[in-house]
């Protein structure tokens, strides 16, 4: 199962071509499941440029699989654990929220589909967190 991280939505709907999108692309005519979470859905209503992009996006996002965090205390306490034991080690993570959505990922279990730097950074530290590989064939 996948989670299809803001970066990668951001790209898809600007037609922007690379690996992630490319991905994203072949998991939706495949119809493969995947999901979001409450922070990418506010993420992406953020950006709309008009409210008639705003309506489509609530009706369209609003159909799709969410994820959560599994408790609200301990959840919030790993995903700041993954934010100090990256700057412990001298890795910067832009945002916080980055480390909620691997938090996310991991007590899910599902591999995060993302165009996100952070993301490779926090994998880096945090055995746990599976990142999309696009293998070369």
């Amino acid at each position: 199962m996948f989670l299809i991280d803001t970066s990668v939505w951001i790209d898809y709907f600007r037609e922007k071509n690379n690996a992630a999108v490319e991905y994203f692309s072949e998991l939706l005519d495949e119809e493969t499941p995947f999901g979001i979470t409450g922070i990418i859905y506010q993420e992406l209503l953020q950006g709309a440029a008009s409210q008639s992009d705003f309506t489509h996006l609530v009706n369209y996002l609003g159909t799709q699989r969410f994820y959560h965090l599994n408790d609200n205390v301990t959840s919030y306490q790993e995903a700041a654990k993954i934010y100090f034991n990256c700057r412990r080690k001298g890795i910067s993570i832009r945002s916080t929220l980055d480390c909620l959505i691997a938090q996310i990922a991991i007590e899910n279990d599902l591999i995060l589909l993302h165009n996100d730097e952070d993301y490779n950074r926090i994998s880096s530290i945090v055995s746990g967190l599976k990142l999309f590989k696009k293998t070369v064939a």
